[in-house]
């Protein structure tokens, strides 16, 4: 049996921080995993951020509330299902991502915990699982799944490297160029005919 292991945003769905640093006017938001390999550090640093600014979680959820899908998308993700099993493994947020998995079709979706105060306030954050990605592929693998991992990251490294095949796909060039061992594909259509010739090797 095999499964297709995606990660979120900047792949399906555009940058969540990123697009709350433009509604909110702070370009320091961002700041993501595709410039700081130390997750820990980068949230400490968006926490921070929050605090400083006085911004909340509800403030967040605007803005995830208005996001739609990357263009292609929601028919990639139609494609891929007819084809085989899909699981988005995501460093994201439940509290941001169910409007998010309604565009999307509901996918199977893991990923983290934001932990907040009665107020709103963000004051931590709880990870499923350290190296979340890499466990979960790696689980995955002791079922007798064969697995195709893709993303766009520093955080989608090592779920690339423990699948049985993966690929990274529209990754900022200082990660191409770092890591020329893994394949970079810049369109859904790319995707997933890399896919489909995997699936025909399976």
């Amino acid at each position: 049996m095999t499964l297709v292991c995606l990660d979120l945003e900047g792949v399906l769905v555009p940058e969540i921080w990123i697009a709350f640093a433009q509604a909110v006017g702070i370009p320091e938001f961002r700041r993501t995993t595709r410039d700081e390999p130390d997750y820990d550090r980068l949230m400490r640093f968006r926490l921070d951020l929050l605090a400083r600014h006085k911004l909340k979680l509800p403030d967040i959820q605007r803005v995830t509330g208005t996001i739609e899908p990357l263009a292609g998308a929601v028919e990639f993700c139609a494609k891929l299902r007819e084809l085989t099993q899909l699981v988005i493994l995501s460093d994201t947020f439940e509290q941001f991502a169910k409007p998010l998995m309604v565009k999307l079709n509901y996918p199977t979706l893991f990923c983290n915990t934001l932990i907040t105060s009665e107020d709103g306030a963000v004051t931590g954050y709880r990870l499923r699982q350290p190296d979340g990605k890499k466990h979960a592929v790696a689980a995955f693998k002791s079922m007798n799944l064969t697995v195709f991992a893709a993303g766009d990251s520093f955080n989608d490294l090592k779920m690339i490297d423990q699948a049985d095949r993966g690929c990274l796909f529209r990754a900022p060039e200082g990660i191409r160029r770092d890591y020329p061992h893994i394949l970079c594909v810049d369109g859904f259509d790319e995707l997933l005919g890399r896919i489909q010739e995997f699936l025909a090797g399976c």
